[in-house]
């Protein structure tokens, strides 16, 4: 299994990778992405906490009598801006996992 001084350097590993961890939790919390709908007629830009930063909706989309279009285009900006950033939290945290001393490297949750 593992010697004692094996076990010292797997321990000083998992602390590392801890370390790693919470400095790339707060890396997150700064990015920032924009969702779009509509071409680009609404965009809407959350944080690495999801929390919603920006709303942009194109004059053009003011003048239309359909509410409902908007509320739409509104919604798939957020659900975009939301799957662009678990994607990109992914990345972050697939770059920790790989540098794992775990078999299969870690399996970290998104945060």
């Amino acid at each position: 299994m593992f010697t004692k001084k094996g076990l010292g350097n797997f321990m000083q590993q998992a602390q590392e990778i801890q370390k790693k961890i919470e400095i790339t939790k707060k890396e997150i919390e700064k990015i920032e992405v924009t969702g779009e709908s509509g071409a680009g007629l609404v965009k809407i830009t959350i944080n690495g906490s999801y929390n919603c930063k920006i709303v942009q909706i194109d004059p053009s989309l003011l003048s239309i009598d359909e509410k409902e279009i908007l509320e739409d285009l509104t919604t798939a900006a957020f659900n975009d801006a939301i799957r662009r950033m678990s994607e990109e939290k992914k990345k972050k945290m697939d770059s920790i996992s790989a540098e794992s001393p775990f078999p299969n490297g870690l399996n970290l949750p998104l945060i």
